[in-house]
C-alpha cells in the first residue's frame, strides 16, 4: 500500500517536471524563432512606430534689388517646447517658479493669462509630459527674452528648455512689387512670381532628420542617429530699384485713389537691356477699400490698348508705303460712318483738313481709321501681317508665369471678321494685348527697332558668388526699317511737344509718347460709357533714351479718364525721379545755365522751402505736393514741390538735403550721422533703401559750394 502511494507520486512528480521541461523548450524555442525569424521584422515595424525620419528644411534663398536691398528673405522663427517632467528639475524648484515664469510667458506673448499658463505647466508636469508646447512661430527677440525666464533660463537640461526653430518668409519692404517677387500660395501648394519661376534655384535641398516619437504624437529629434544636412537655396539678383519701385508703387497709388479707380500699374525698363526697373500693380479690394497688390495686371491682363495702338498702325503704313507724314486727309466735323457705325474724335480739329502727322499727334480717331480703310479695305490681311511682322500678336515668353495671350485677329482665321473689324482696330479696339506687351513695343521704337525680353533677374548668386548670368534676350532684332523708327519716334516727340500730352513737356529733359483711352466692353452689354483704361506709354529722354514706361489707369470714377490727365502724370513723377537720381541721363544744356536765374534749391522741409520761396518771390507750382519732406522740379512758372517720402526702418536717400535736415531725419531714425564739408549732402555712406540699424553710423559728404 505504501508502495504504491509512493510510485503514484513519483509518476506525478515526473509528469509535472516533463510538462514543465517541455514547456521551458517551447518557451525557448519560440523565443529563438522570434530572435531569428520574426525578429528583423518586428524590430523594424517597431522602429517604424516609434522612429521616423523627417525633412529638415533648407532655408530658401534670397530675393534682392539690383542694388543689393533685400526684397524677400526667410526669417528664422520658433517653437518652444519644455521637458516640464525631467527629473533634472525637484518638484520644490519648479512649485517655486512656475508662478513666475507662468507670468512672464503672458506678459510676453500676450496671448493667455498667467493663471492658464500655470495650470498648462502644471498638469503637463504631473501627466509627466516631457515635450509641452509652450508656443509657436516666436521670433529670435522674444527667444532672447525668454532664454531670461525662471526655470527656462538654467538652459536645455536643467531647465528643460527645448528650441526647434522653423523659417518664415518676409518681405522687408510690404508692399512693394510684393505680386511680381511673389509668395506661397498655400491652398495651391506652390510660389508664384519670381518665388515660383526660380524655385528651383531659391528651394535648395531638404535634409533629412531621425524623430522619435514621445507623449503619442509628438515627435523630439534623436541626437543618437546621424542626420543628413540640408544645403540652403540660392539667391537670385532681380533687375528691381527699390527707391524707384518705391516712387513708381506711391504716384500710382495717389492716382488712383485721387481717381477712385479700380486697379492701375506701372512699368519702368531700362531701354537697351529690357531690365525692369519697377512694376506695380495695385488694385482695389472692395472689402477693406484699400489698393494692394494681389494681382499681375501688367502681366496677365490682356486689355483692349485704344489710341496707343494707333503707333504700330501708322508704322504698318509707313513701311507698306501707303502714306507720307505730310499727307493731308480731311476728317470733316470728326466723325465717320463704317457699316452703320458712327466712330467720332473727342473734338473737331480746326476745318477737318490735317496732316497724316497731325491726325496721329491729336489722336485723331476719325483720321487714323480712313487712312487705314484706304489702305487696306481690299487687303486687310497686309495690314495685319504687318502688325504680325513687328512681333505683336505673339507671347513675350516672360519668366513669371501667367502671361496673358495677345489676340489680334486675322481676316483669313476661323475667328469672324467684320466690316468694322479693319477701322475699329487701327485705333486699338476689337483686340487686346497686355500693358507689358504694349511696352515692349514702344521699348522697340526707343531701341532703333530692336525688340528685347523684358527681364526681371539678373543673376543667381551663392554666398555673394556669381552661379549664372542672365543675358538680354532679343526678340526681333529689326522690327521695320530705320526710315520708319524715325517717323515713328518724330510723331511720339510731337504728341508731347504739341498733341495730347503736352502737360509732360519740361526744359531738362525730353519725352517721348502716346495717350491712349479706351472705354471698356462688357462681354454681354457692348461698350460702357463712362467706364474706361487710361493709358500713356513712351521713353525719355526722347533724344538719347535710356527708359521706357507705360501707366495703365482702369475704370477712373472721378469725371477724368484721358490718358493725357489720368495716367500721364504718374508717368511724370516716375520720370522726375529717374532724372533726379540718374546722373546718366542728366543733359545739361546752355540754355538752361543762361535762362535759369532761380536759386539752386533742391530738397528738404516743405516749410522751410515754402517760406524761402515766399519771401524770394519764387513762384510755386499749384501742382505741388504738400509733405513734410519735398524734392524740388524747376517748371516754366517756378518751382514744383514732390513728396520725398521717408520710410520707417529704411535708409533714405538725403542726397541734396542740407546737413541740418538731413542729420535730423537720420536721427529721428536712430542713426548716428557724421558731417564731412560744408553745404548740401553730396554723397552718404549707407545706400539708401537698406534696413536701418539702431545705432548705425552714416557718414554725409557734403559739398564744397554749400
Amino acid at each position: 500500500m505504501t508502495e504504491n502511494i509512493k510510485k503514484d507520486i513519483l509518476w506525478r512528480v515526473y509528469l509535472v517536471y516533463l510538462g514543465i521541461l517541455f514547456l521551458g523548450l517551447a518557451i525557448i524555442g519560440k523565443a529563438a524563432y522570434i530572435q531569428f525569424s520574426e525578429g528583423p521584422e518586428l524590430v523594424a515595424k517597431s522602429k517604424k512606430q516609434e522612429i521616423r525620419e523627417f525633412d529638415l528644411k533648407a532655408d530658401r534663398g534670397n530675393i534682392y534689388d539690383v542694388n543689393g536691398n533685400l526684397l524677400a528673405t526667410s526669417v528664422p522663427i520658433f517653437e518652444i517646447r519644455m521637458d516640464v517632467a525631467s527629473p533634472h528639475i525637484s518638484d520644490k524648484f519648479f512649485n517655486d517658479n512656475v508662478g513666475a515664469l507662468a507670468q512672464n510667458l503672458s506678459e510676453l506673448f500676450k496671448d493667455k493669462s498667467t493663471y492658464q499658463y500655470k495650470k498648462g505647466l502644471t498638469d503637463a508636469r504631473k501627466k509627466g509630459n516631457r515635450y509641452y508646447r509652450i508656443k509657436n512661430k516666436v521670433s529670435y527677440a522674444e527667444l532672447k527674452e525668454l532664454r531670461t525666464f525662471p526655470i527656462l533660463n538654467r538652459g536645455k537640461y536643467r531647465g528643460g528648455l527645448i528650441i526647434n526653430q522653423q523659417t518664415r518668409r518676409e518681405m522687408p519692404f510690404d508692399e512693394l512689387a510684393r505680386r511680381t517677387i511673389g509668395y506661397e500660395n498655400k491652398k495651391e501648394n506652390l510660389f508664384v512670381g519670381l518665388e515660383g519661376a526660380y524655385n528651383d534655384f531659391l528651394e535648395g535641398t531638404d535634409g533629412k532628420q531621425i524623430m522619435r516619437r514621445v507623449n503619442n504624437n509628438e515627435w523630439i529629434p534623436d541626437y543618437s542617429e546621424a542626420k543628413l544636412e540640408p544645403s540652403d537655396g540660392l539667391d537670385i539678383i532681380t533687375t528691381i530699384e527699390v527707391n524707384l519701385q518705391d516712387v513708381a508703387e506711391n504716384a500710382l497709388h495717389q492716382h488712383l485713389i485721387q481717381h477712385q479707380a479700380f486697379q492701375g500699374c506701372a512699368i519702368l525698363m531700362e531701354v537697351s537691356t529690357g531690365h525692369i526697373k519697377a512694376i506695380a500693380n495695385l488694385r482695389l479690394d472692395e472689402k477693406t477699400g484699400k489698393y494692394e497688390e494681389s494681382y499681375n495686371y501688367a502681366i496677365a491682363e490682356g486689355i483692349e490698348p485704344g489710341s496707343t495702338f494707333k503707333l504700330p498702325t501708322i508704322m504698318a503704313l509707313l513701311e507698306d508705303g501707303k502714306v507720307r507724314l505730310s499727307d493731308t486727309i480731311d476728317i470733316g466735323d470728326g466723325w465717320s460712318m463704317y457699316y452703320g457705325h458712327t466712330m467720332r474724335d473727342v473734338k473737331k480739329i480746326r476745318d477737318g483738313r490735317i496732316t497724316i502727322r497731325e491726325s496721329f499727334e491729336k489722336s485723331s480717331n476719325v483720321g487714323i481709321s480712313q487712312i487705314t480703310v484706304k489702305a487696306y479695305e481690299e487687303a486687310p490681311s497686309e495690314y495685319i501681317n504687318s502688325i504680325y511682322s513687328m512681333s505683336l500678336g505673339n507671347l513675350l515668353g516672360l519668366e513669371i508665369p501667367g502671361e496673358g495671350k495677345p489676340k489680334i485677329k486675322h481676316p483669313d482665321s476661323t475667328t469672324l471678321w467684320y466690316g468694322t473689324s479693319l477701322p475699329w482696330m487701327s485705333i486699338g479696339y476689337g483686340l487686346t494685348i497686355t500693358p507689358i506687351q504694349t511696352l515692349a513695343f514702344y521699348n522697340a521704337v526707343a531701341n532703333n527697332g530692336v525688340m528685347v525680353k523684358p527681364m526681371f533677374v539678373k543673376e543667381v548668386r551663392q554666398a555673394g558668388r556669381v552661379i549664372e548670368s542672365f543675358e538680354t534676350e532679343v526678340i526681333n532684332r529689326s522690327i521695320c526699317s530705320q526710315a520708319t523708327i524715325d517717323s515713328a519716334r518724330s510723331l511720339l516727340e510731337g504728341v508731347v511737344e504739341r498733341g495730347t500730352a503736352r502737360n509732360l513737356r519740361n526744359r531738362y529733359y525730353k519725352v517721348a509718347g502716346k495717350t491712349g483711352t479706351a472705354q471698356i466692353a462688357d462681354e454681354n452689354a457692348g461698350y460702357i460709357k463712362k467706364r474706361y483704361n487710361a493709358s500713356f506709354v513712351g521713353y525719355f529722354p526722347a533724344d538719347n533714351p535710356k527708359y521706357s514706361c507705360i501707366v495703365v489707369v482702369n475704370d477712373p470714377a472721378q469725371g477724368k479718364y484721358y490718358g493725357g490727365s489720368v495716367a500721364a502724370p504718374v508717368f511724370k513723377e516716375i520720370a522726375d525721379k529717374v532724372y533726379a537720381t540718374h546722373l546718366d541721363i542728366y543733359q545739361e544744356t546752355e540754355e538752361e545755365i543762361v535762362e535759369t536765374q532761380l536759386p539752386p534749391i533742391m530738397y528738404g522741409s516743405h516749410e522751410d522751402l515754402s517760406w524761402l520761396c515766399e519771401d524770394l518771390s519764387i513762384p510755386l507750382s499749384a501742382e505741388s505736393a504738400v509733405s513734410e519732406w519735398v524734392v524740388c522740379f524747376r517748371e516754366d512758372d517756378g518751382i514744383r514741390f514732390a513728396p520725398r517720402l521717408i520710410r520707417d526702418e529704411i535708409v533714405p536717400n538725403v542726397k541734396g538735403m542740407n546737413a541740418r535736415d538731413a542729420v535730423f531725419i537720420l536721427e529721428q531714425l536712430g542713426m548716428k550721422a557724421t558731417i564731412n564739408g560744408h553745404g548740401k549732402v553730396r554723397t552718404q555712406s549707407v545706400v539708401p533703401g537698406s534696413r536701418v540699424t539702431q545705432g548705425q553710423e552714416i557718414t554725409l559728404r557734403l559739398s564744397e559750394k554749400g
